[in-house]
């Protein structure tokens, strides 16, 4: 299972036209309810039943423009692209393809996620014609001078986190769920995190993570979601902001594309990547 920021992580993390509009609801299987359940059951619960809405499109497509931002007016940015395979049988695979600028373009990172274990990642660096392994202990650093650590452009297996129900905060456009998620991962970059979730549709809003330490590190602001094939829905703006240093990373999706026929073997593979163009 898989929660997404790219949901997913980012995020999230699709063929077919999809349906726009934040007003629809994609159709539900019963009445989801966390009435009785423990702070910590319920937590559970909440991230399980995200993950099971969010699943189910076999495979995606989808393009990304990343903007840095360092201070003052200093930005640079980028284009990329990220596809998504579902595994029936583990964690799924993530691939994510740098365009431009020309410096960077075919830098690739191949993920397979694993439900309990440390998930596996390479980066192929075109410069080098070079696949390297990112060691588990490496993860927690910055995705190419991002404030995205590599972990973040891992998939988000459920099963990576121990979770409990902080509180559900009503706001005027609705409750909210607050939980609090601690990676079960020694090698994680982060103590803990705060995730805030609208309660109707269980879309992450809001993630605060906290350094090994315990203090403030980053924020990710999710916004601007629309709904595809009356099912996933999916957002158009990310912001990863660094509490401690002040710079702060952009991405805009757009173009999501589901049910592409990607395969684990011929797209996912170490060897793919130095097809990669």
């Amino acid at each position: 299972m898989r929660f997404r920021l790219l949901a997913s992580l980012c995020l999230i993390l699709f063929s077919g036209p999809a349906i726009r509009g934040t007003s629809a609801a994609p159709p539900s299987e019963g009445q989801f309810s966390i009435d009785g359940l423990s702070p910590e059951a319920a937590g559970l619960a909440i991230f399980v039943e995200a993950d099971r809405r969010a699943s189910g499109y076999q495979d995606l497509k989808v393009e990304l423009e990343m903007t840095l931002y360092t201070g003052g007016n200093r930005a640079s940015s980028r284009s990329l692209s990220i596809r998504q395979l579902e595994m029936t049988d583990d964690g799924d695979r993530l691939l994510v393809v740098f365009d431009t600028p020309k410096s960077i373009r075919g830098t690739a990172l191949l993920s397979y996620a694993h439900k309990t274990e440390p998930d596996d990642q390479w980066l192929y660096l075109p410069a080098l014609k070079r696949v390297k392994r990112i060691a588990s202990q490496n993860k927690s650093g910055p995705f190419l001078s991002s404030e995205f650590a590599f972990e973040d452009m891992a998939l988000q297996e459920v099963e990576k986190y121990s979770y409990r129900l902080l509180e559900t905060r009503a706001q005027e456009d609705g409750l909210t769920y607050v939980v609090e998620r601690v990676p079960t991962d020694d090698h994680s970059g982060y103590a803990r995190q705060i995730v805030s979730l609208d309660a109707a549709e269980l879309r992450t809003r809001h993630i605060e993570y906290f350094d090994r330490q315990d203090r403030p590190l980053k924020t990710l602001a999710v916004s601007g979601y629309a709904l595809y094939e009356n099912q996933y829905w999916k957002p158009e703006r990310m912001l990863m902001s660094n509490v401690q240093t002040g710079k702060s990373t952009e991405l805009l999706w757009r173009n999501y594309q589901f049910r592409n026929g990607l395969e684990a073997d011929r797209d996912f593979s170490t060897n793919s990547l130095r097809r990669i163009r």
